[in-house]
């Protein structure tokens, strides 16, 4: 973690108004909201318009649920968010990554033991990452097997958590006592 306290403070259920209780529990969906969430409703507009897209980028994607993970845990790694890449560790292992395939995304799309098409997500985040637009070879390997709009939802998904790892990582989010991932060692 770049901070060992938090700058923004979130949000307690004690001390939550009436909007900030009603954002947390859209947000937590049945469960204990996360710090993010909760360091985000500090600012109830910019969390609800925040949900709507967070709510694409994580259920209504086009994507399938382990290229957005992988998408989103490569994102992670190049912000340098630990949070978001523990968070995403736990979701990735939800829907069929490894730990050794999660430790691996932070070795980049030119390790060993990946795919072609899992390599080429990796270096699509690394190309956005690196230069805010993905190459013509890599465009080309992501449109032989997607189509139009998973095209766009990749350039999306990677967008959408550099914004929140640059929150992440400024507001100092921290994590939750339960949460066990970090940065692989």
């Amino acid at each position: 973690m770049r901070l060992s306290r938090p700058r923004i403070d979130p949000v307690l259920d004690d001390d939550a108004t009436d909007e900030q209780r009603e954002i947390l529990s859209a947000s937590g969906r049945g469960r204990s909201p996360l710090n993010v969430q909760r360091t985000i409703a500090q600012y109830p507009e910019l969390a609800r318009a925040r949900q709507s897209f967070t709510q694409h980028v994580m259920v209504d994607t086009s994507l399938p649920a382990r290229d957005r993970e992988l998408l989103i845990l490569r994102t992670g790694w190049n912000c340098q968010s630990e949070y978001e890449f523990g968070q995403h560790s736990r979701f990735g292992k939800s829907v069929g990554l490894t730990d050794e395939e999660i430790r691996r995304v932070t070795l980049g799309p030119d390790a060993d033991g990946w795919d072609d098409f899992d390599a080429t997500l990796l270096r699509a985040a690394d190309e956005l990452h690196h230069d805010a637009f993905i190459s013509d070879t890599t465009w080309q390997a992501l449109a032989e097997r997607y189509t139009t709009r998973q095209l766009m939802d990749v350039v999306f998904a990677v967008g959408q958590y550099h914004i929140v790892s640059m929150a992440l990582n400024s507001f100092g989010v921290q994590f939750e006592p339960e949460t066990s991932e970090r940065f692989p060692k």
